[in-house]
């Protein structure tokens, strides 16, 4: 489970995107804050793998909190999520390691997006942390959250997100590649279904096919999350 603490000066919006978190499986909001002190304050009772951080506060700017944490070697990862649209202040971000920047006013599916590309990277950098990468995966993990900067566009006729949401969490869950029955198995889906959420995904480059041959010489096609595989 990713933990996430939200941070706004607008308790009402505050409680939207809790509400937007506590809808991605995988993620649970831990509590909001609405200044960089609370933040700071639930951070220490509270450690949490992202933060979910405005930049326009009324103590300091979310930037400077930013600093601050990692002065202090918080070791939590952040998603600016804020109306300042500004090229100077999303330079900054990048300069001191937000993941994502996501622009208000956003939709359910804007955040829903970046939540996912953000647990699709968690889990390919799950491992030892004294392993190796090679410029391939590299790659891949550098691409894991490009991907949801630039979306594929609405969901095909016929494709609900909820039912797509379902199909990601179980592979995450799963932690390596599935068939289409498995995943029929595991979310109660019809095997058809299954397949054609998958291939969408696929397609979509959010997932990875590859090929498992068996006693009866026909590949068996198994979905993984895209940089990811076993």
């Amino acid at each position: 489970m990713i933990d996430v603490l939200v941070v706004d000066d607008d308790f009402r919006v505050a409680d939207v995107h809790a509400a937007y978190v506590a809808k991605v499986p995988g993620f649970r909001v831990t509590g909001t804050a609405h200044s960089a002190g609370e933040a700071l304050a639930a951070l220490e009772r509270r450690p949490v793998d992202l933060l979910l951080l405005d930049h326009h506060l009324p103590d300091e700017t979310g930037l400077a909190l930013v600093r601050r944490l990692r002065e202090r070697q918080v070791a939590c990862d952040v998603m600016m999520v804020t109306a300042a649209r500004d090229v100077s202040t999303v330079h900054a971000a990048m300069q001191h390691g937000a993941l994502q920047y996501l622009v208000k006013p956003f939709t359910f599916a804007g955040l829903r997006e970046k939540l996912v590309a953000y647990a699709q990277l968690r889990h390919a950098l799950a491992g030892p942390a004294a392993r190796e990468a090679g410029q391939d995966e590299v790659d891949r993990l550098f691409a894991t959250l490009r991907s949801a900067a630039a979306p594929g566009g609405p969901l095909p006729k016929g494709h609900s997100a909820p039912t797509t949401d379902l199909v990601l969490g179980v592979l995450r869950q799963a932690g390596r590649p599935l068939s289409a029955q498995e995943v029929a198995d595991a979310t109660g889906l019809s095997r058809s279904t299954a397949q054609r959420y998958l291939k969408q995904l696929e397609r979509d480059s959010r997932l990875r096919l590859t090929l498992r041959y068996g006693d009866t010489g026909r590949p068996e096609h198994r979905y993984g999350l895209a940089g990811r595989t076993r």
